[in-house]
């Protein structure tokens, strides 16, 4: 191995030594041979050129199941998988960062199913974007039965970390390229789910805000609700050198591990019985702790529903100096279930919330999981099994936004795009994929990037240029990104009337160079614009417009649109090249575009 590696970095090794190892690593014992001329130039060049090399910043892991590892129902301790995410996480950022790395949170985590003794854990770990300081790691999590080969998905999680430089100052991370599809779909997206990260708190203030404020108590099975300080747990854990990480900081792994372990003890106080942890909402660290300090494990049940309940927890650290404050390190939510013998979920008493905090906390658990449902439903599902049109309200607004531009960004990175035709500098690409026809519409316009973005975000002026479309009303500003508005069409449907839309539009400015500035539109359904008899209420699932800077004053425009059936006869017969009405129509967007960005410059 260390031959590989000299030979790898070009250090010369003498003949011998080079045929001695060699006959060696075969098993002969016979003295070296005499090379001919040429010869050893081949085996190195062979040895220096191996095939493709995969991510740079990837990082795999098996670990084995052991009965240490393991709870008393023989399954993979969830403190113990946390501690291997963790690692193999940082390892990945590090690779990159090439110094360092700090864990700064953990997006939630859903786990799928549980692993038992003997069997292997397979972690794999990559960079998926860098922004200044701070990287996004994606893990993937899966499980290997190794007598019958059996693999099965465990769970997905996405970590941020932050590049540290000495006594603790931030570095400035080098950007990262991706490479396969699948990367570019990831570095592409994490850009939202950064921005949905830091408007989580807002989120969940806003539905606080609008919700009741009355604490509904009931009873289940004839049971009186049980008082949350019953499930309180307090425990403290001194920080020993095992404990830290390479850079003298307690793990964070350590310190996940330990706030499921007093989680559980809550969960079990309520229950009577073991449970199982089912999902964790955003670890969130808030400062180091070092060896030597004393960190304080608080858990409590904050609300029990039917078949859950959420336990929340934090971590606090201290010195040896009990009259310094303690510093809140960490803090997290986890949702637990109880299993029957047929793995079912059951059901649980009713928790009665102390006075004050506890009610606060109670009102929260409840908002978190409408969240968390929300979360699910929106983004978690597979496009093909959510519907097209998804309710909107305050509480899922930031959810929906986040769906419509990962939608148009994931079908922007795909790579097998097919030019069907070209007219007059317009090109038009075509994907067949699964159940969709996807087509996109390019060309260049002498436009700066930004007044493009401007003109084609705001859907009342579409009608300008686009001859489907016959008005377009904003009927909700959500805020500065996000608009939705009822748009009503020229074409009419098969039952010989005009279409109409409730279309979501959300607007995103490049987060780095090199991204585009994207206008993503998605199908959503309001209570104050229902289906009404004289329209056929259309659909979009995935639509909408990105825009690259070629220079100052040129842009590429593309639009993007995943076909939804009443779609379909107007993309094949352009495909086919029995109609140009999808040229026409792009150069009459490039005259708006040119005609309105001198109007544009004099009102900016």
């Amino acid at each position: 191995r260390c031959l590989l590696k000299m030979v790898k970095g070009n250090i010369v090794v003498p003949e011998e030594i080079l045929s001695f190892c060699c006959n060696g690593l075969q098993g002969s014992t016979s003295p070296p041979r005499t090379r001919e001329p040429g010869e050893q130039e081949e085996v190195l060049g062979a040895m220096a050129n191996p095939s493709p090399p995969h991510n740079p910043t990837e990082v795999q892991m098996s670990q084995l199941v052991l009965p240490c590892h393991t709870n008393h129902r023989g399954e993979l301790s969830t403190g113990q998988l946390l501690k291997w995410i963790d690692t193999a996480a940082c390892l990945s950022a590090e690779r990159h960062a090439g110094c360092p790395c700090v864990t700064a949170s953990m997006d939630d985590i859903y786990f799928e199913h549980t692993i038992s003794v003997g069997q292997v854990v397979n972690i794999k770990a990559k960079v998926n974007r860098a922004f200044n300081s701070s990287m996004e790691v994606g893990i993937q999590v899966s499980y290997e039965d190794l007598c019958s080969g059996k693999h099965c998905s465990i769970c997905k999680a996405y970590a941020t970390f932050v590049a540290q430089g000495p006594s603790g100052s931030k570095v400035k991370l080098k950007p990262l390229t991706p490479q396969t599809e699948e990367e570019k779909i990831e570095y592409s997206i994490a850009a939202e789910r950064r921005r949905m990260r830091l408007v989580h708190k807002d989120t969940l203030k806003d539905l606080l805000t609008r919700s009741p404020r009355e604490t509904e108590l009931e009873t289940r099975d004839g049971n009186a609700a049980v008082p949350a300080e019953k499930t309180r747990v307090e425990s403290v854990e001194l920080v020993l050198p095992p404990h830290a990480n390479h850079q003298g900081n307690t793990f964070g792994g350590q310190i996940m591990a330990w706030m499921e372990n007093v989680a559980t003890i809550a969960a079990s106080r309520l229950c009577h019985a073991h449970p199982t942890l089912q999902a964790i909402e955003m670890f969130h660290f808030r400062g180091p702790s070092q060896v030597g300090d004393r960190l304080v494990l608080k858990a409590i049940v904050n609300n029990a529903f039917k078949n859950s309940m959420e336990v929340g927890v934090c971590a606090e650290a201290y010195g040896q100096e009990m009259s310094i404050s303690r510093r809140h390190i960490n803090s997290a939510f986890m949702t637990f279930v109880v299993l029957d013998q047929g793995g079912r979920p059951r059901n649980l008493p009713m928790v009665a919330p102390e006075a004050g905090d506890g009610e606060r906390r109670y009102r929260e658990a409840s908002a978190r999981k409408k969240i968390r449902l929300d979360r699910k439903y929106v983004i978690s599902c597979k496009q093909t099994e959510v519907p097209l049109s998804v309710p909107w309200d305050q509480s899922n607004k930031v959810y929906l936004s986040y769906n419509n531009v990962s939608a148009l960004k994931t079908l922007v990175a795909k790579a097998n795009w097919v030019l069907a035709r070209e007219k007059d500098k317009v090109r038009m690409y075509t994907l067949e994929e699964d159940k969709f026809l996807s087509f996109r519409i390019e060309m260049s316009v002498c436009i700066a990037a930004g007044q493009a973005f401007s003109l084609l975000s705001d859907l009342r002026r579409r009608h300008e240029w686009d001859s489907h479309y016959a008005s377009a009303e904003l009927v909700q500003q959500v805020d500065d990104d996000d608009m939705i508005y009822h748009v009503v069409s020229e074409t009419l449907s098969q039952e010989n009337k005009p279409q109409d839309f409730v279309i979501l539009a959300s607007r995103r400015k490049p987060c780095s160079k090199g991204d585009p500035y994207v206008v993503a539109f998605r199908s959503v359904t309001l209570p104050t614009h229902p289906a009404s008899a004289g329209f056929t209420r259309g659909e979009t699932l995935c639509s909408g417009f990105c825009i690259w800077p070629e220079s100052e004053e040129t842009s590429k425009v593309a639009y993007y649109n995943q076909a939804t059936p009443g779609y379909l006869n107007y993309v094949t017969t352009n495909v086919a090249g029995l109609s140009s009405n999808f040229c026409a129509t792009f150069k009459a967007c490039e005259k708006f575009l040119l005609k309105n960005k001198e109007d544009l410059i004099v009102r900016l």
